[in-house]
């Protein structure tokens, strides 16, 4: 399958212009947001968990951006219209559902945008001891990190248990760097996109 990537600006309702990159299969099968850690901590679309996110997704056919948060730093909220912004840049590409994936920051920051163009959530190792996060209405899987030093994974299952749309996996030997776990968190959301389109049709 043929796929184009190219780096775009997006735009936010309130004004802020946010480097992307977008691949874009042939008659893409849907669309995904890829969400980057915390960028005062070095987070940026270019770390390796987005990465491995974002080219497993579009060698599966799925039309995929990733970008970089706003430079003045929202807490996590003002970034809720960046999220917004590239589901916007999304519907411009095929008319199939849009997912959101996010990882640590950008997985709290998935899990509160609210948008009803959102189909299902992936968020990988989420800090949910430092958010408020409500009990997510779409499909969606945690991916948890035995070893996470962020939040305990005990916080996190007892946590996503409570939510009736999500699924948890915990990886055994990861921490929340999840050096040498980016290929499989790259897998999991790429399963995870495929059976929530199978539910659909």
């Amino acid at each position: 399958m043929a796929t184009t990537q190219r780096t775009v600006e997006l735009t936010t309702a309130d004004g802020h212009a946010l480097a992307a990159d977008l691949a874009l299969p042939d008659d893409p099968v849907a669309s995904l947001v890829v969400c980057h850690p915390h960028p005062l901590y070095g987070g940026s679309r270019f770390n390796p968990v987005v990465e491995a996110i974002f080219t497993r997704a579009a060698a599966a056919g799925v039309a995929v951006v990733r970008f970089d948060f706003r430079r003045e730093h929202g807490s996590g909220i003002a970034e809720r219209a960046d999220v917004v912004a590239a589901i916007d840049e999304m519907a411009r590409h095929g008319d199939g559902p849009t997912f959101v994936a996010g990882y640590s920051f950008g997985a709290a920051v998935a899990l509160t945008t609210v948008d009803a163009r959102i189909a299902g959530l992936v968020a990988v190792a989420p800090p949910l001891a430092m958010f408020e996060v409500e009990s997510p209405t779409v499909p969606t899987l945690v991916i948890a990190p035995r070893h996470d030093q962020i939040t305990d994974v005990a916080t996190v299952t007892e946590t996503v248990t409570s939510w009736p749309t999500a699924e948890l996996e915990v990886l055994p030997s990861a921490d929340h760097f999840l050096a040498g776990h980016t290929g499989q968190v790259g897998d999991l959301t790429v399963a995870a996109l495929a059976a929530w389109l199978s539910d659909r049709s």
